[in-house]
């Protein structure tokens, strides 16, 4: 095999994505025939070389594995957690494969989250390029203006930079109305930082789809693996 730059091995292999990988590589904990590697564009052959990560020898995936998870509540999006809180790879009981979850939900965000070991669909997905739709059901503190939820759909500025437009629906008017919110984009805490914007907070938020896959009737901890079809059509409207 030709050589391929580290991080992307590291993705594909089901390690992690190539942020979080890029991340290990500058901490120094990826290993390369014995010698620790830092540099970002550093390059290996996965079939030659002996790649390993926190001491784990890192191989090609038997198989490609992808699940659809309920992220509950008070539960982080990672791999380990150093403050031991519970995580997303406490819920997936039986999964033998080595997954990683695509992008994060908030610690007290829930709904769909997707995890795989197919770095190549995984970076697809995060891309800011393919513009994959993330749609969120939102509980917020006051029902916006009409003016407001225009201003909300043609994007604010976060941290001196406009976000891009965004659907918004509101679902039922109440004294604490509950809103849906479609992104192509995903900020660090985006949809709470864009209500507080309108002087709004939000009390519940739950991602519902993310491209063509839909959180159904999962529940909170519940997990299920992807049909053939369902990757069929995540790979294309990520491509």
């Amino acid at each position: 095999m030709p050589e391929e730059r580290l991080q992307k091995i590291l993705s594909q292999a089901g390690v992690a994505s190539r942020r979080a990988a890029e991340k290990l590589m500058t901490e120094g904990r990826v290993t390369v025939n014995g010698a620790a590697v830092t540099e970002l564009g550093s390059k290996a052959d996965l079939e030659r070389d002996h790649i390993k990560v926190d001491g784990r020898l890192i191989r090609p995936p038997k198989r490609q594995v992808y699940i659809a998870l309920h992220k509950p509540n008070n539960t982080v999006t990672t791999v380990a957690d150093p403050e031991q809180r519970a995580t997303v790879m406490d819920l997936l009981h039986g999964v033998r494969e080595r997954v990683y979850p695509v992008g994060r939900l908030d610690y007290h965000s829930e709904g769909l989250l997707l995890l795989t070991n197919d770095g190549e669909l995984a970076n697809a997905i995060m891309s800011a390029a393919t513009h994959l739709p993330k749609t969120y059901v939102v509980k917020v503190t006051g029902e916006l203006t009409a003016d407001e939820e225009q201003k909300f759909r043609d994007g604010v500025p976060l941290s001196g930079r406009r976000t891009m437009p965004a659907g918004l629906r509101l679902l039922n008017r109440a004294a604490n109305p509950w809103y849906e919110v479609k992104l192509v984009e995903g900020r660090n805490n985006q949809i709470r930082l864009m209500f507080k914007h309108f002087g709004k907070l939000v009390e519940k938020l739950k991602r519902v789809r993310i491209g063509p896959i839909e959180l159904g009737s999962l529940k909170p901890g519940e997990f299920r693996h992807l049909s053939g079809e369902e990757v069929k059509k995540l790979k294309r409207a990520a491509s």
